[in-house]
């Protein structure tokens, strides 16, 4: 069974779930399944079937044992804020009901809720996270250091996610098919061309090269930096000369160029070099 991960900072610490609608004396409400639908914003666009049987296994067993979130549209629906896949579980699992908090939400609060909890809970592929990191960037206005605190996560992960976006669209797709790993699409990253990233993912899938041979193979493809070799300054040398010979001197590139006004200044250059 995949290991559950944990949630971070968790959607709690963003939404408040003191003030919910009750039932009875309860804090949380059984919704009707039928009442629910998946919200379109969901980041999430595809579902491991069989993690989602083994969940609905465990609800058989145990029951929901954490609430989903929802709100209540004027249809008297409910749209799923955060926990879609407890919800679809919980239909395999022939439920008719789950526990949920209703919050009240406008919709920019209800998108940016439903892309946090699903980051925080890490069910979204590697592309998925760095859309949703993308997308709540562009939504919010906001940098990597305020999206990173948003999200409790580093602004390292947060900018090696959005780095995969560089990628060509070939190796994106081999991510979010898991052909490959957030580490080898890290090492691709090390070369700046689309070309030799293209020919480096092929052989990644060809030969199941590891990312330290993927890490050898980028660093032995690099271009080697040459510096161009720094000048000789000529500074004394010109300036000797320039005293020398009452005129602009200027060294450089093994040329020398002597400036002059007049014809007679040319005249008197000429007779001190004959």
């Amino acid at each position: 069974m995949k290991k559950t991960l944990g949630l971070g900072r968790g959607l709690d610490a963003l939404i408040d779930t003191t003030h919910v609608t009750t039932a009875g004396s309860s804090s949380i409400s059984e919704i009707a399944l039928d009442h629910i639908y998946a919200n379109p914003d969901q980041p999430r666009h595809t579902f491991d079937q069989e993690a989602l049987e083994e969940l609905a296994q465990s609800i058989r067993d145990h029951g929901v044992i954490s609430p989903i979130t929802l709100r209540k549209d004027a249809k008297n629906q409910y749209m799923i804020i955060a926990g879609e896949r407890r919800y679809r579980a919980a239909k395999m699992a022939g439920l008719n009901t789950i526990p949920a908090y209703i919050r009240t939400a406008k919709d920019e609060q209800v998108m940016e809720w439903a892309l946090i909890e699903n980051i925080q809970r890490e069910d979204l592929d590697a592309i998925e996270i760095a859309l949703a990191y993308q997308r709540l960037m562009d939504e919010y206005h906001l940098t990597q250091e305020r999206m990173s605190e948003r999200v409790g996560k580093k602004r390292a992960t947060v900018a090696n996610y959005l780095r995969l976006l560089k990628l060509p669209a070939e190796i994106q797709l081999g991510i979010k098919e898991h052909k490959i790993d957030m580490g080898h699409a890290r090492a691709i990253l090390g070369s700046s061309s689309p070309e030799q990233q293209l020919s480096i993912y092929k052989k990644i899938l060809l030969n199941g090269l590891s990312v330290r041979k993927v890490e050898e193979l980028v660093s032995a493809i690099k271009p080697q930096s040459t510096t161009p070799k720094k000048e000789p300054a000529y500074t004394e040398q010109q300036t000797i000369l320039t005293q020398a010979l009452n005129m602009p001197v200027k060294i450089s590139k093994n040329k020398l160029t002597i400036s002059f006004h007049n014809e007679e200044q040319l005249r008197r250059l000429i007779n001190r070099l004959v």
